[in-house]
């Protein structure tokens, strides 16, 4: 017997917001503002490479609190990289628990090698589920 549950696929956000890391985090900060997001995720160099993701968080943490220069750093420089990728599959109770154990608040969505989607742990949480039964895994 098996049951439902809701998969991170179910859950998560489709549309990408990309950016090159060897762009400024000026440019980051514009296209952040120009499409309303909080983060982005860096484009892989190549098939062997892994995705990254700047946040806001980031750069406030890194640049903006050092008295950087937002002109004069570029997002590789403060990206998060490899960025935690979730399977599309995972139950989001799971991803809950991983995304917590890290401290993070958003994770890339994967379905073997392509990029599916990103997830947030507000998306997760508030996905519906009945989470009344979640333990510390044993």
């Amino acid at each position: 017997m098996s049951t439902q549950f809701i998969r991170v696929a179910d859950v998560m956000q489709t549309s990408l917001h990309t950016v090159n890391g060897l762009a400024s985090v000026q440019h980051a900060l514009e296209q952040m503002g120009r499409e309303n997001v909080s983060s982005l995720v860096v484009e892989r160099r190549d098939e062997n490479d892994e995705y990254g993701v700047i946040t806001v968080q980031d750069i406030a943490a890194e640049v903006v609190s050092s008295d950087l220069s937002v002109d004069r750093v570029s997002i590789y420089q403060i990206m998060t990289k490899p960025a935690l990728t979730l399977s599309a599959d995972m139950n989001v109770r799971y991803a809950i628990r991983l995304l917590s154990r890290f401290g993070l608040t958003r994770a890339l969505v994967t379905r073997g090698r392509k990029l599916e989607g990103l997830v947030t742990l507000r998306d997760l949480v508030l996905s519906g589920d009945d989470f009344k039964e979640i333990t510390k895994p044993s």
